[in-house]
């Protein structure tokens, strides 16, 4: 029997990246799984989940997902809150477009997803568990990164309450808070860092793997991982925290 049979778990931004690899880990440990996201194609290509086109900004969507969800697997017993996006400016380049889609997806969204499936969670007990991606962007700060940063920090802060308020019931509430994972988004930091400082991509990822101390990027796999064992039930007891998977750069 695998480590997670019996549950349901929902993964939003789940179609690439750190989604996909949890998504794939979770059902590599038996639990049925619903990948949430914006690209059908990528979502359907998460081989054994059920895809479910969702934009987590969007009320009616998230309603539709907590539906679907109810319709074709059961009630979620683990949610995964991955949806994000990361876009880079000076504050004074910040529009409010990007302002509020950094703090629609990465904080709302994880809001609004966890609102729609408090009560399945609840249900749950002990066999619940929420866990949020952050960064370690939620902790410390960054340059050109208000918008992500602030909405980061809100995130690791719902987590933070929502334990406290969750804790007599049995789901635990956690975040993962990954340094710079290889991934899509890495591969785009790195194309925006050559375009506006004129470095080669080679350098600009050398800057960007040298903020580790073990000098490398993560691996979504790795992340995955952590999520694998912060939605078990080893991990009961663990709950309001965040874990950082970034080889040393942030040591809190």
């Amino acid at each position: 029997m695998g480590l997670l049979d019996g549950n349901v778990a929902v993964v939003t931004g789940g179609g690439k990246g750190i989604g996909a690899a949890v998504a794939r880990r979770l059902l590599e440990a038996g639990s049925r799984v619903v990948v949430a996201g914006r690209d059908r194609a990528a979502l359907e290509a998460i081989a054994g989940a059920v895809p479910a086109v969702c934009d987590v900004t969007r009320p009616a969507d998230v309603a539709r997902l907590y539906d679907e969800t109810h319709a074709l697997v059961g009630p979620a017993t683990i949610l995964v809150n991955n949806a994000g996006v990361a876009r880079s400016a000076k504050l004074a380049d910040t529009d409010e477009e990007m302002w509020r889609e950094a703090l629609e997806v990465n904080l709302s969204g994880a809001y609004r997803v966890t609102r729609a499936f408090l009560g399945d969670l609840v249900a749950a007990g002990k066999r619940g568990w929420i866990l949020n991606i952050a960064s370690v962007a939620a902790k410390i700060g960054f340059p050109y990164t208000t918008a992500y940063c602030a909405s980061k920090h809100g995130l690791l802060g719902f987590t933070r309450a929502l334990a406290l308020e969750l804790a007599g019931r049995g789901p635990t509430v956690n975040c993962v808070c990954p340094g710079w994972v290889d991934t899509e988004m890495a591969g785009n930091a790195v194309k925006n860092i050559a375009r506006t400082t004129g470095r080669s991509e080679a350098e600009a990822r050398r800057d960007l793997e040298a903020m580790s101390p073990q000098r490398r990027l993560m691996t979504a796999g790795e992340v995955a991982d952590v999520v694998l064992f912060l939605a078990s039930p080893q991990a009961f007891g663990v709950t309001g925290q965040a874990w950082n998977v970034d080889g040393g750069e942030v040591m809190s």
